[in-house]
């Protein structure tokens, strides 16, 4: 009861109810257009919230999430260009059933089913936080050195191209993070001579450029292929209460996926909505007709996405370790309010948290009000010229940026860090084990040199302490799998390529 007196007063005294509505219209703009992930879209926020409160900064952040994930449902169905990459399995059926006529329809089943998997992950987030975050109080500097290692690992090692990959992108993250004043000495590293590095380079700085910027990028090399949706034909069908019901075994596939594919780094949504699809068709009584049109093929997914979107912040808030790119633009958006993820968290700002619980509450519910009112605009937002919607968000993304300290050096580092994730994608690095390894940095370095400041430079104090032990074990064996299991696709890929050969 105390938390629900905390988080009423929180949303009564703040503009954080407003944040959670505005979040949620401008995430599911944004996840409609496609190639604008959940997590660019919380990017493009947050210079915008450095001026705000911490707790309307915090919800208007984790709203965005939320409304991102059904948001990119919508040219799913209707054009069958996902607008996020976990819409991709909803796009399968949802297209299908739009050719049938039934595009209504199915956007009803997708904001149903988005809801119910929301309003799941944010149970999971209230019970879990908590408790996770109090086994943080047994850990020593060593165990907090090791634990960053473990989320940089965890993370490189569930890289979508090769380990190597991902770990190079971590290691360069690292460096970033070394820029600015030594945490111990109290020298300065690679400054230059440039003022404006004494602090470091700002993370904000560098998840606009690699996330937003570089996408523009790639989006301005591509062709401009839309497909013409008249949006006078369309409207929202919400499902009956009888047809719910029997959907419902589907939709607690896609969250009880959700919920453990969350919680796991480097899982996120598009692996959840995948999962949720196979397994919807495996214990499904008509498996036949996924693929060409099934309503549980659209739930199950959806519901796992946006269970995700609840369930992947439980390890951000408990360790300050996040799973996903969009949880990590906003733990960046916790560390620039001076909000410490960590086992005092609930002690030092339980404003904040119980805030963005209820925060996070709304905004699933006005999921339902807000998907109904927004759905002609977006479709009219999806059907406009590339060249003008990329004019656009450039011009949002550099008036965000000069607006926090009103310097054009912030302007130069984002299009530094654009360029640098346009040459990353089109290597195949992922940008989370960067983005980690520049959030992590701080944690990594400091403890490293605290434990040995207090072991007179011994590292055996990392082996003797056994929750240092076990996270570094856990994360060579991740490493470890992962080099196997990308050693085994190549040889698979190999094998295919001669078999074409020989044929």
């Amino acid at each position: 009861m105390e938390g629900f007196a905390i988080a009423w007063v929180a949303l009564t005294t703040t503009t954080a109810v407003f944040a959670a509505f505005a979040g949620v219209a401008w995430g599911m703009l944004g996840g409609a257009l496609p190639g604008i992930s959940p997590s660019i879209t919380m990017a493009l926020l947050l210079p915008f919230t450095y001026t705000m409160d911490p707790i309307p900064a915090i919800v208007l952040l984790a709203s965005t999430y939320v409304g991102a994930e059904y948001g990119g449902s919508i040219p799913a169905i209707l054009i069958r260009t996902p607008g996020t990459n976990a819409a991709a399995a909803t796009a399968i059926d949802g297209y299908e059933m739009h050719l049938q006529g039934k595009g209504g329809e199915a956007l009803g089943l997708s904001l149903i089913s988005g809801v119910f998997g929301g309003l799941i992950g944010i149970l999971c987030l209230i019970l879990l936080t908590k408790p996770l975050a109090s086994v943080a109080l047994y850990f020593t500097p060593p165990a907090y050195f090791s634990l960053g290692i473990l989320g940089l690992s965890v993370i490189a090692s569930l890289s979508q191209e090769s380990v190597v990959k991902g770990l190079m992108a971590g290691v360069i993250g690292l460096m970033i993070a070394t820029v600015g004043t030594d945490p111990v000495s109290g020298v300065n590293r690679f400054t230059y001579g440039a003022p404006e590095l004494l602090a470091g380079i700002p993370f904000i700085l560098v998840m606009v450029g690699v996330f937003a910027v570089s996408e523009l990028l790639i989006q301005a090399g591509q062709p401009d292929q839309r497909v013409q949706t008249d949006r006078r034909q369309l409207r929202i069908v919400l499902p009956s209460f009888r047809r719910f019901r029997r959907l419902l075994k589907p939709q607690l596939i896609g969250s009880g996926i959700g919920l453990f594919e969350g919680c796991m780094p480097g899982a996120g949504g598009t692996v959840a909505s995948f999962m949720a699809y196979n397994e919807a068709k495996r214990w499904s009584k008509n498996p036949e007709k996924f693929g060409k049109g099934s309503d549980e093929a659209i739930v199950a997914p959806e519901a796992a996405n946006n269970t995700v979107a609840g369930s992947a912040i439980v390890p951000v808030l408990s360790f300050g370790i996040p799973g996903s790119n969009s949880s990590a633009v906003l733990l960046g958006g916790l560390l620039i309010h001076g909000v410490q993820p960590g086992p005092l968290i609930f002690d030092q700002h339980p404003d904040i948290i119980y805030g963005l619980f209820g925060g996070l509450l709304i905004a699933n519910v006005s999921q339902l009000i807000i998907g109904i009112l927004l759905l002609t605009p977006a479709i009219w937002l999806v059907n406009r010229p590339k060249p003008y919607l990329l004019a656009a968000i450039y011009a949002l993304i550099f008036s965000g940026i000069y607006s926090i300290d009103n310097t054009l050096f912030d302007l130069y580092l984002v299009l530094i860090a654009g360029a640098t994730g346009y040459v990353m994608r089109r290597l195949g690095f992922p940008f989370l084990p960067l983005v980690l390894g520049l959030v992590l940095g701080y944690l990594i370095e400091a403890n490293y040199r605290r434990s040995l400041l207090l072991t007179s430079g011994e590292h055996r104090v990392f082996f003797e302490d056994p929750i240092s032990l076990g996270l570094l074990i856990a994360a060579a064996l991740l490493i470890i799998g992962s080099a196997i299991r990308d050693r085994r696709t190549l040889k698979k890929q190999q094998l295919t390529t001669d078999n074409d050969k020989t044929v």
